[in-house]
């Protein structure tokens, strides 16, 4: 039996994977045990500090299923705080892997790696560079991250790595800044720009991080459903208007409401809705074997209907 060890366990995605994974020998690390499944062991780590090494040196996993990241920073959260968990945490995993014989590491990346540019393809496959945005804290620490794991992958390919570049995420009772968007009277959308989502069902990731973390082959994939939804294709599906700004404008608002408190957005977050990528998922079906069991229309209309919409 692989022994598998999990950073962020508590989380969503986290819960859906350790029910996933029940035969296997897993155990669950994060700050609190809230969301743990009654009887699956669990140890308190915190990846901004030692406690990877302490906690990886003493269980011994095969496998390391790196899920901790900061996708909603709370209130109050420095974007200092959020690299400590996004970019050094996973410094410290990846040491403490290396150090302690780790077989395997899983590591749930982003598509917001690649970074919100003009000129991605579209869609894009695993192949195009990660180039982040400076301006947008999480999407340059995947960057970083990718970064990172590259080095790693060239420096000790006796560690197998699966990077898992995620699409936006949802199932029963996602709340986020993405959903709080569709939650809006009107859909922001900006002028000459589809603002396209992918979108992968909670239950397909848990079983593709299940299946990276046990018999899938290493490598990196794009991970979302079939197609894509514009801001339109949403609008109609939620029977909702669409306010089409151009970004000029939308970008000055946000530069006055944001240092007042209006907004917790600032305008460089405008890239975000103009240049989302569309993640390309034919090496996620025909290398690593999975293909996705909902579409991204079909995972939006699952939310949709689960938040009363």
């Amino acid at each position: 039996m692989t022994r598998i060890l999990i950073t962020g366990g508590a989380g969503m995605v986290g819960h859906a994977l350790v029910k996933a994974l029940a035969c296997e020998d897993v155990v669950v690390t994060d700050l609190a045990s809230t969301n743990v499944p009654k009887g699956m062991k669990f140890r308190r780590m915190d990846v901004t500090g030692s406690d990877p090494d302490t906690v990886i040196g003493e269980e011994q996993p095969d496998v390391v299923v790196h899920l901790a990241s900061i996708v909603t920073p709370p209130s109050g959260m420095t974007r200092e705080q959020a690299f400590a968990v996004d970019v050094t945490g996973t410094r410290n995993v990846l040491a403490a892997c290396l150090a302690h014989g780790v077989k395997r590491l899983v590591v749930t990346s982003s598509g917001a790696a690649y970074g919100y540019h003009p000129d991605n393809p579209v869609p894009i496959t695993e192949d195009t560079p990660c180039r982040g945005n400076p301006e947008f804290a999480y999407a340059d620490h995947k960057r970083q991250v990718e970064e990172m794991l590259a080095d790693a992958r060239r420096d000790h390919p006796d560690l197998a790595q699966v990077i898992l570049r995620v699409g936006t995420v949802l199932g029963p009772g996602t709340d986020n800044q993405i959903t709080a968007l569709f939650r809006r009277k009107r859909l922001l959308a900006i002028r000459n720009s589809d603002s396209p989502f992918v979108f992968i069902w909670t239950q397909d990731l848990a079983r593709i991080v299940e299946r990276a973390a046990t018999t899938g082959p290493a490598g990196i994939y794009n991970v979302a459903g079939d197609g894509w939804l514009s801001v339109d294709d949403l609008a109609k599906a939620l029977g909702k208007p669409v306010l089409r700004l151009p970004a000029w404008a939308l970008k000055a608002a946000l530069a006055v409401a944001h240092p007042l408190g209006l907004s917790r957005y600032g305008p460089e977050q405008v890239r975000f809705l103009q240049y989302r990528p569309v993640l390309d998922n034919d090496r996620l079906k025909h290398v690593f074997g999975y293909s996705p069991e909902l579409t991204s229309a079909e995972v939006f209309d699952l939310w949709k209907d689960g938040a009363g919409l």
